[in-house]
């Protein structure tokens, strides 16, 4: 087995973000094969989409406690939900023989942003861990964003080749939202002094969509560790892009972060 790989499954990704609580069964089965495949050692993120964003952006849960909002329950759901769609995950990298452990986040860390507290969990395996509602010293609690365990990750524990986010609908960075571009507007290798327009959709996300991952993925980069873009939806892309092939997509490099 080569070096390790840490590989976020996007939230809109893996997820119908538009409903509730409904897992994108195909796609989470095309990624579960293409880890089978694998030669790495992996590390897999996965976002939350609409089994968590919908609910934590109505009850706050981002901003911690909110006066006159009784968040206890939206907290707890949004565990209960993550953890369900957690368990769909689990289940179809096991469902191929694979050695899979996840460790749920809001068991072991604290705090929100890239400099939460708590030991990263690793399995001998593959480690699976998510975006999380999680506690918070100083707001009691806080949404941990997969993006932010995705920094940690590939840039602490050891061996790490590359980090790749997979996300939905579209091939990597592009210049212009998602429904005005074409093919041109794919940005091949992006640095953060680079501008780009992308949709956020702030209705729904509470964790920073597609600036988010660019920032994080230029923090990781300038550790010197390869990161890349690619659409999740094809799978030969994801496959290619875990053992370092070249992908169509979005090459991150460190710049002025």
């Amino acid at each position: 087995m080569g070096g390790t790989v840490v590989i976020k499954w996007g939230g809109g990704l893996i997820t119908h973000k538009d409903k509730l609580c409904t897992v994108n069964d195909s796609v989470i089965e095309e990624l579960a094969a293409a880890c089978e495949k694998s030669s790495k050692k992996l590390v897999i993120v996965h976002g939350a989409g609409s089994f968590g964003h919908m609910k934590a952006k109505q009850f706050r849960l981002a901003e911690g406690r909110v006066a006159g909002i009784d968040q206890d329950k939206a907290v707890q759901d949004v565990r209960n939900d993550m953890l369900e769609l957690n368990r769909v995950v689990v289940s179809s990298l096991e469902s191929r023989g694979l050695d899979v452990k996840s460790f749920p986040p809001h068991k072991w860390a604290k705090g929100t942003g890239p400099t939460f507290s708590g030991t990263l969990p690793i399995h001998d395996g593959i480690t699976v861990v998510y975006g999380d509602v999680v506690n918070d010293d100083v707001n009691e609690f806080g949404i941990l964003s997969g993006d932010d365990l995705m920094l940690r990750y590939a840039t602490e524990i050891s061996d790490v080749e590359r980090a790749i986010f997979a996300i939905g609908n579209v091939d990597g960075i592009l210049r212009v939202p998602p429904s005005k571009a074409g093919p041109e507007d794919l940005i091949e290798v992006w640095n953060p002094e680079m501008e780009f327009e992308g949709e956020h959709a702030v209705e729904i996300d509470v964790t920073g969509g597609i600036g988010l991952k660019a920032a994080r993925g230029a923090m990781i980069a300038s550790k010197g560790i390869d990161v890349v873009l690619v659409n999740g939806e094809i799978s030969q892309r994801v496959i290619d892009a875990i053992e370092g092939l070249p992908v169509v997509g979005t090459r991150i490099v460190s710049g002025n972060c």
